[in-house]
């Protein structure tokens, strides 16, 4: 199975172009490599290629940065588009938000993790509780009234390193938090105003639509 290693992370945030968050502080620091060189495209070439992308190349790029940020592979990303082709709305909406409520996803805008890789790696040791039941499925799908809260066991050791205990830090409207539990709640499901402003629908649409 087709994974991302941690070495990797930086080159995909170099590929496209702007920071995608995917080593949580680490991105914040100095020591990202954005901070330190800027935006350079990785390979032996960097900066120096200069070919105009075409129309199918921008709609890929696009397909691949929502792919990366949300930490998605290509067959599962497509089976979300399916499943959103069905739903009752704008396609897109459905779309983002079928993501948006992925548990790997909840956990890390919640706070309860410091970047999605983290929130699928607590999920997959189970450090994870839906409704008091333990769920090691990344990609599980919250629904509304679901309480999703981290594991006493993690809470204990690590809770004060995560954003849940920042005074300053806010979860999504969609999301409740009880910081004393470290627990999220979802009250309702993820509008437009919540989607990630760096993901281009359209551009993903007219790409699966080809």
């Amino acid at each position: 199975m087709a994974r991302i290693t941690l070495n990797s992370k930086c080159r995909l945030c170099r590929a496209e172009g702007m920071k995608l968050y995917l080593k949580g502080d680490r991105c914040l620091s100095a020591k990202c490599p954005i901070e330190k060189k800027g935006a350079v495209p990785p390979g032996m070439h960097g900066i120096k290629s200069h070919r105009k992308p075409t129309d199918y190349g921008i709609q890929l790029r696009a397909k691949q940065k929502a792919k990366r940020i949300y930490g998605i592979q290509e067959k599962q990303f497509k089976n979300y588009f399916l499943t959103a082709k069905k739903l009752k709305g704008l396609v897109g909406d459905n779309l983002l938000s079928l993501v948006e409520r992925r548990l790997d996803n909840v956990v890390y805008l919640s706070g309860l993790s410091l970047s999605r890789s983290h929130a699928r790696q607590l999920i997959s040791h189970k450090n994870i509780l839906v409704n008091s039941k333990t769920i090691n499925v990344p990609s599980y799908t919250v629904k509304i009234g679901d309480k999703v809260v981290l594991s006493k066991n993690i809470a204990t050791k690590s809770g004060e390193l995560l954003k849940i205990s920042e005074k300053d830090f806010k979860a999504p409207q969609w999301l409740e938090l009880t910081r004393p539990k470290y627990e999220a709640s979802v009250t309702t499901l993820p509008q437009k105003d919540d989607f990630n402003p760096s993901v281009d629908i359209n551009l993903i649409i007219e790409y699966y639509s080809r």
